[in-house]
């Protein structure tokens, strides 16, 4: 596991553009972390580098479960989650095995699904700005 601290929302975005110029079509990306720790603003890093879009473009689907972005990139947020088998239930799991970039937020909902060649990033508050990030 690699622990990395970050001192501001910035200094996370530009990690997690970083991370994402290095993936590949097939990647899956768990985001865990509790409510207001960074996951979204990690992503709002991590979608423009693969696809080019605005930081601004990328939100949390929370309502709907899924947002699909150019690449194809699946943004998942699994808040709202009441259980691994009601992600099965939705037919999500197909989404690890398509030519694209799976992004699960809330991945802790799902733990027991995600597949062995999963990043697993766990953040966490250190102070109200600076953010851990643990990458496993």
């Amino acid at each position: 596991m690699r622990a990395l601290s970050f001192a501001s929302p910035e200094e996370t975005l530009g990690f997690a553009h970083h991370l994402g110029q290095s993936l590949k079509p097939g990647a899956i990306i768990a985001l865990f972390g509790e409510l207001g720790a960074g996951k979204t603003t990690f992503l709002k890093g991590l979608i423009p580098a693969i696809n080019g879009m605005s930081a601004d473009e990328v939100s949390s689907p929370t309502f709907t479960y899924l947002h699909i972005y150019p690449g194809p990139i699946f943004h998942f947020d699994l808040y709202r989650l009441k259980s691994a088998e009601e992600f099965s239930a939705l037919g999500f799991e197909e989404y690890f095995s398509m030519d694209g970039i799976v992004c699960l937020e809330w991945a802790e909902r799902i733990a027991p699904l995600l597949p062995a060649h999963t990043l697993r990033i766990f953040i966490e508050h250190a102070t109200e700005n600076q953010r851990c990030i643990n990458i496993s």
